[in-house]
């Protein structure tokens, strides 16, 4: 097992997952605390890196692509101290990082963790019920439905349309956008054939947003929490009269999809982890092993 503990929270790695867990302190930015603790699956991981400097480093978590709704929600728009997924290291706590990362990227190649996309969530997206508030309204989600509740201050155009209610099932997808200078963001749903309706302050189906820290945040969670129980956008189109598949866990790719340059990438970086004592010589010659069968197959 691996663990780092620092100011910025602790990262725990028992070779099946990544248990991440944020710190408490007062500049540990209000998202990633509100997220509380969550567990990354080893294979919803395409990558780990430290980022060493002068006065400490950061750890950067890389996901695959869809694996995680909060990802898949923001659309890579969290600025650093708003992600889950970095961590702020001090310079003493350095080896422990490069540890930490050796052990991941060690059980990526060993377990053969592919790289590409994913065609289900892997990560559960933040527990509900939930509710987040934005400049000029209140979006409230159970898990069944999505409620929007007006404020005093909110335009009139939405006003006059009244408050808002979705069931999940009515919804085709959910966009988030967080503030960006004078511009604002916006927190909004679209129901099934119904396009937006021009800015966030004048659409019945959006909140708006200002300021990241006071409530975009929070909304991003939401956001999150929608996307994690609509249909994956890279799920396989079901056929007619086909019975639902169901979470059935993702297949991996077959060896002939994967080109010989992949494969002897892969093979110099088991060769790097045996020269840095990472892998032992069995486990280098099992690894290896495994490799070359696919390289012969492909």
């Amino acid at each position: 097992m691996a663990e780092l503990m620092t100011r910025d929270g602790t990262w725990t790695f028992d070779g099946e997952a990544v248990r991440i867990v944020p710190g408490s302190e007062r500049g540990v930015h209000r998202l990633r605390q509100e997220l509380g603790e969550h567990t990354v699956p080893l294979e919803a991981v395409a990558g780990i890196f430290y980022e060493p400097a002068r006065k400490g480093g950061r750890l950067r978590l890389r996901l695959r692509d869809g694996a995680d709704p909060l990802l898949q929600a923001t659309g890579g728009r969290l600025p650093d101290d708003a992600s889950p997924y970095h961590l702020a290291v001090e310079a003493d706590r350095a080896g422990v990082a490069e540890y930490l990362v050796g052990e991941v990227r060690r059980a990526l190649t060993l377990e053969e963790i592919p790289e590409g996309p994913c065609h289900r969530y892997l990560l559960p997206g933040p527990a509900v019920p939930l509710s987040a508030a934005g400049v000029d309204g209140t979006a409230t989600f159970d898990g069944e439905r999505v409620e929007i509740a007006w404020r005093w201050n909110t335009n009139e155009h939405k006003k006059h349309a009244g408050p808002q209610e979705f069931a999940i099932g009515d919804l085709e997808a959910v966009e988030w956008r967080p503030p960006v200078g004078l511009d604002s963001g916006f927190l909004r749903f679209r129901p099934h054939g119904v396009k937006p309706h021009g800015k966030p302050e004048h659409d019945p189906h959006a909140i708006e947003l200002w300021g990241f820290k006071k409530e975009s945040g929070r909304t991003a969670l939401l956001a999150s929490a929608v996307t994690a129980h609509l249909p994956h956008p890279k799920a396989p189109a079901r056929r007619p009269g086909a019975a639902p598949s169901g979470p059935a866990a993702e297949p991996r790719a077959a060896a002939p999809a994967e080109d010989h340059d992949t494969l002897l990438r892969r093979l110099r970086e088991l060769g790097e982890l045996r020269r840095d004592g990472v892998l032992t010589e069995g486990e280098f010659a099992t690894a290896k092993a495994s490799v070359l069968e696919r390289f012969h197959g492909a």
